[in-house]
């Protein structure tokens, strides 16, 4: 069964290029609620342990050395169907193959810097918000 809530970062290519304010309104127009948010940074030692699923990937050493080059929002969003839902409006990988009106497809600018980072579980969902945010945190 389906979670209503999923995690989100705004990677630092789109901090850098200005786009926060306009994700988060695509966020927030797609019905999404914002229940846990920060604006941080990551040390390459973070950016490791969070992608350590993809540790014996080629590109985990780029991705890791990206993810920490600059800050990034990190969110929990919820909404019925969170995780499938937030994956269609973030749109593909690739900005290329992105479908129009996605946040990719806006914002993204390779396959390497695609603006923003989705769950693509439920339970990958509540794993990287739990890496984020404390009880605490989350409204």
């Amino acid at each position: 069964m389906a979670t209503n809530r999923t995690f989100t970062m705004i990677k630092p290519d789109a901090v850098r290029n200005g786009h926060i304010g306009a994700i988060l309104k695509m966020i927030n127009d797609g019905g999404f609620r914002i229940v846990a948010m920060k604006y941080t940074q990551l040390s390459i030692a973070q950016a490791g342990q969070f992608y350590a699923v993809h540790s014996a990937r080629p590109f985990y050493g780029e991705l890791t050395s990206f993810m920490s080059s600059g800050p990034i929002v990190a969110a929990i969003l919820e909404k019925d169907n969170a995780v499938a839902d937030f994956r269609t409006l973030i749109g593909a990988t690739n900005p290329v193959e992105a479908a129009e009106g996605t946040i990719r497809k806006a914002y993204a600018t390779s396959i390497g810097e695609n603006a923003v980072h989705g769950s693509d579980s439920d339970e990958n969902a509540e794993i990287e918000g739990n890496f984020f945010f404390s009880g605490l945190e989350r409204f």
